[in-house]
């Protein structure tokens, strides 16, 4: 079956993105570059123009240092450079986590953000970076040095937008503030950890994202894996069955239920619920396969009504939005 992809405005710009968006974590890493390629070229195929990734991604992260970090980004810049298809994507990349050894190897400084952004360039094989995203918030780095430092990569055309990951809500209310007083548009997404069984962001970041026009790019939609029919592979036989699986049995058994019933996957399903929102500009997928990718396409074809959406919730509570949720 062929899914027709849909497009949305990235938070309150006019950039168009595709409302599913492929995620390359797994890009020299789960996947092998020919594994990876193919995934690029299924992704082009089913119409996705947002292509996400970050300096890091290609190995284990750690704390002190990425193992095999730019390897994600080279896989996207040979992959480019043999199709040609670099005007065709919007392509995402992030900025902060330790690159090298050296003390100003990580981070947000003005002297990081430079060097992190041309050496993304190089291994992208690109001349600009369309959104380029903050993958965590460094509160030890003054809010006038980092966008004094984005301001000149777009002046330069180095890159388009400017996007976090990762931030609490507060930290984008101060980010917008500092921005504003500079005249600057400032952030344009806000790439956040998100999904039904993980619904954190509701509390505060999502009503901030609201107020201020920020688009929200949920990662890990699936909850790694959790959320794409579990309990069925696992009386299949297919694969381990997922860490968590048994102190969330009941909820799962009610969730595969819900989703027999209205007749769409487990996956089509967790995608859609986010697509839903409306601050959800797109949402991030992670496939390591062409076959998991093609699963998470689905999601597109699946509309999910107001009484479905409350027996999810009922099934999968949020905290509800701050104050309300603690207070009168």
């Amino acid at each position: 079956m062929t899914h027709s992809m849909t497009y949305g405005r990235l938070g309150r710009s006019g950039l168009k993105v595709s409302r599913i968006g492929l995620g390359t974590m797994n890009f020299g890493y789960t996947a092998d570059e020919q594994t990876s390629r193919a995934i690029m070229d299924t992704a082009i195929d089913a119409g996705i123009n947002f292509f996400d990734t970050a300096d890091v991604y290609g190995g284990v992260q750690t704390p002190d240092m990425a193992k095999g970090y730019g390897i994600s980004e080279e896989i996207i810049g040979r992959w480019l450079q043999r199709t040609g298809h670099r005007d065709r994507i919007v392509l995402a990349t992030k900025v902060y986590q330790p690159m090298e050894l050296g003390p100003n190897d990580r981070g947000l400084s003005a002297y990081h953000i430079r060097r992190a952004c041309e050496a993304s360039l190089r291994r992208l094989q690109t001349d600009h970076i369309d959104l380029y995203q903050m993958h965590h918030v460094d509160r030890s780095t003054p809010w006038e040095e980092i966008w004094q430092a984005m301001e000149q990569l777009v002046r330069e055309g180095k890159i388009s937008y400017v996007g976090s990951s990762n931030f609490a809500g507060w930290d984008i209310a101060l980010a917008q503030s500092a921005a504003s007083a500079r005249h600057f548009m400032g952030l344009t997404s806000e790439q956040s950890l998100y999904n039904l069984t993980q619904r954190t962001v509701e509390l505060e970041l999502i009503p901030a994202l609201r107020a201020l026009g920020i688009g929200l790019l949920p990662y890990s939609p699936l909850s790694a894996g959790l959320l794409t029919g579990t309990l069925e592979d696992a009386t299949h036989g297919n694969g381990p069955a997922h860490p968590d699986v048994e102190a969330r049995r009941s909820q799962l058994r009610a969730f595969e239920d819900l989703c027999r019933e209205i007749g769409a996957k487990p996956t089509e399903v967790a995608i859609a619920w986010l697509l839903r929102n409306p601050v959800v500009s797109a949402t991030i997928v992670g496939p390591r396969t062409v076959q998991e990718l093609l699963e998470d396409l689905g999601a597109v074809s699946v509309a999910l009504d107001d009484e479905t959406v409350d027996k999810l919730d009922r099934i999968w509570p949020g905290p509800g939005e701050a104050p309300q949720a603690y207070s009168w």
